[in-house]
C-alpha cells in the first residue's frame, strides 16, 4: 500500500527577473527549493474501485498521484484524428463494447458519436476520453485533471455516471482533481485530501436530484431535437413532457395515442430525449416510466419501441415493464397518425409498462 515520503527539490537560479521579484517581495530564497511530502495511503486494506485524490491547485496532487501509482496508466491525454472519434478507440474493440461504454458514462448521442473529436463539447470530449481510457485499461487508471475543463453541473453527473461505469466493469479509477464539488457525485471508496494530508474512507454520499416534470407545448421539442439520434420530427398531435432540474429543461417525451386492433386506449412513447450534459444518470427512464403512471391513473395502456442498447437493457431487467417483442426489425408504418415515425430499419425492442404507483397530481 502507498506509504512514503517524497521530496522535490529545484536548483535556483537566478536571472534579473527572478532577483527583481525577491527584492519587490522579499522573498526568501536558498540554494534549493524544496517541498516534501509524507504520505499514507493503506488503500489496499480493503477492496476499491474508485478513488479521489483533492486538494488545492499547487498542492502536489499530481505529484503524490505519479509517485503512489507509478506503475499505472497514468491519463495525459489521447491521439484524437480527424474522423469521426469512435474510429480511435483500440481496433480489437467491437463498435458495440464502445458504444455501450459511451453510452454508460453519459455520452448517448449516436450522431455525435460520428463526428470527430474537436467537434464535440468539453462535457463530450471529457466523457469520450474516460470511456476510451477505460476500455483501453486493464489495470488502475489514473485520471488527472478530472472535470477540470467542463461545466460544474457536468461535472457532477458526468462523475456519478462514470462512477457506475467503472464499479460495473470492475475497474479502478483514481481521479485526480483541485474540485471538491465532484466528490459526493463519485461516491469514491476512499479520499485522500493534499492540502490537509488526510486519508478517509466512504463517507461521501451522492446528494438526491430533485427532477419536476410537466406537460409542455410542442414547441419544446425545439431545445432537443438536434440531440435525437433520428431525422423525424415530432409529431404535433403528441402529448409533450419535459424534466427539469433546477428549472433547467434536461429531458423530453413525446407520447402518441396509438390505433390498436385489438386493444382501446393504447398510447406509444414517440420521442425521449435527454440533453447530452444530462446523460448517464437515468432521466430518460424516469420521464418514460413518470409518464407510464399517469397514463395507467388514466386507464390508459403505455408501449414503446426502443433501439437504444441502454433502455433496452433497463427494461429488461426491470419490474415495470413487460417485453413484449424481443429485439427484433419491426414492421413499417406507412398511413396514420404513426407514419414516418416507425423504427422499420433499426433492431428494436417493444415493451409496455404495467407499474402502477400512487401520483399526486397530473402532471
Amino acid at each position: 500500500m502507498p506509504n512514503f515520503d517524497h521530496l522535490v527539490e529545484i536548483e535556483y537560479q537566478p536571472t534579473f527577473r527572478t532577483e527583481k521579484i525577491v527584492g519587490m517581495f522579499d522573498v526568501p530564497v536558498k540554494n534549493k527549493i524544496s517541498k516534501k511530502w509524507t504520505v499514507d495511503l493503506p488503500i489496499e486494506e480493503e477492496d476499491w474501485n474508485v478513488g479521489l485524490i483533492v486538494g488545492a491547485s499547487g498542492a502536489g496532487k499530481t505529484t503524490i498521484a505519479r509517485e503512489a501509482f507509478k506503475d499505472s496508466v497514468y491519463f495525459e491525454g489521447h491521439k484524437w484524428s480527424k474522423t469521426a472519434f469512435v474510429n480511435d478507440f483500440e481496433k480489437g474493440l467491437d463498435i458495440k463494447v464502445i458504444t455501450d461504454a459511451l453510452s454508460s458514462v453519459g455520452f448517448s448521442s449516436p450522431p455525435s458519436w460520428l463526428l470527430p473529436y474537436n467537434c464535440l463539447s468539453h462535457g463530450q470530449q471529457f466523457r469520450a476520453d474516460l470511456a476510451r481510457s477505460i476500455l483501453e485499461t486493464k489495470d488502475t487508471l489514473v485520471f488527472d485533471e478530472f472535470t477540470s475543463l467542463v461545466d460544474r453541473t457536468v461535472a457532477k453527473i458526468g462523475s456519478y455516471a462514470v462512477a457506475k461505469f467503472v464499479r460495473r466493469q470492475q475497474r479502478k479509477l483514481v481521479a485526480v482533481t483541485c474540485h471538491y464539488d465532484v466528490a459526493e457525485w463519485l461516491e469514491p471508496d476512499w479520499v485522500y485530501d493534499v492540502s490537509t494530508m488526510q486519508f478517509s474512507r466512504r463517507l461521501l454520499r451522492r446528494p438526491p436530484i430533485k427532477i419536476t416534470i410537466q406537460r409542455v407545448h410542442h414547441s419544446a421539442w425545439r431545445i432537443f431535437k438536434g440531440h435525437h439520434y433520428l431525422s423525424a420530427d415530432l409529431n404535433k398531435a403528441s402529448r409533450v413532457y419535459v424534466a427539469f432540474i433546477e428549472s433547467q429543461p434536461v429531458a423530453l417525451t413525446a407520447i402518441l395515442p396509438f390505433p390498436h386492433p385489438y386493444v382501446k386506449n393504447m398510447w406509444k412513447e414517440h420521442r425521449t430525449v435527454v440533453l447530452p450534459d444530462y446523460q448517464g444518470i437515468g432521466l430518460g427512464s424516469t420521464i418514460s416510466e413518470h409518464i407510464g403512471d399517469l397514463l395507467l391513473k388514466e386507464k390508459k395502456r403505455y408501449t414503446s419501441v426502443s433501439s437504444h442498447p441502454a433502455m433496452i437493457h433497463h427494461r429488461a431487467k426491470s419490474n415495470k415493464w413487460i417485453m413484449t417483442r424481443s429485439p427484433s426489425r419491426s414492421a413499417k408504418a406507412t398511413t396514420g397518425i404513426l407514419a414516418g415515425t416507425d423504427s422499420s430499419r433499426r433492431l428494436t425492442a417493444a415493451f409496455e409498462y404495467i407499474y402502477k404507483k400512487p401520483i399526486k397530481g397530473s402532471g
